[in-house]
């Protein structure tokens, strides 16, 4: 992985790592998730990373977010 990605977002449902993906989408701040659930029983963790320049930004969004 690149050395200027940075973990901003991890969860159990993957709905919610799409959707936050998406608002940082919105606000023109690119991301990507990986995926490291288990594809039999669904445990373990969807991950979203950004550039390092968009971190303090990107997780004052994702702090701000409402995932209902």
């Amino acid at each position: 992985m690149e050395a200027n990605l940075v973990l901003i977002f991890s969860t159990g449902q993957p709905y919610q790592a799409e959707m936050a993906r998406q608002m940082l989408a919105d606000h023109n701040i690119k991301s990507f998730l990986i995926n490291k659930q288990d594809s039999a029983y669904k445990f373990g963790a969807v991950e979203l990373y950004v550039n390092r320049d968009d971190v303090i930004r990107a997780k004052m969004l994702i702090q701000e977010f409402d995932y209902r």
